[in-house]
């Protein structure tokens, strides 16, 4: 599992920030979502499990406090 430090992430935004995200940075290189194929909630923020477009699998977290998001590539098990 990899974690980016330097991310940026866009999200379709309706009635709450953060309701769905539709790309991601991780430093220069931008990935579209696919599909987002799980989404909780935890006590920082929205999570959400999604497909790349280039097939990876990777676990978006957003930490409402520190308006900071966490990016990490999941490795299939």
């Amino acid at each position: 599992m990899k974690a980016s430090s330097s991310t940026r992430v866009q999200c379709y935004s309706g009635h709450t920030y953060a309701q769905e995200p539709r790309a991601f940075w991780q430093g220069a290189e931008h990935h579209t979502v696919e599909r987002v194929l799980r989404r909780w909630r935890e006590p920082a923020g929205p999570c959400f499990e999604i497909l790349a477009h280039n097939g990876a699998t990777y676990l978006l977290a957003y930490d409402e406090t520190n308006d900071h998001w966490r990016v990490e590539e999941q490795t299939p098990s």
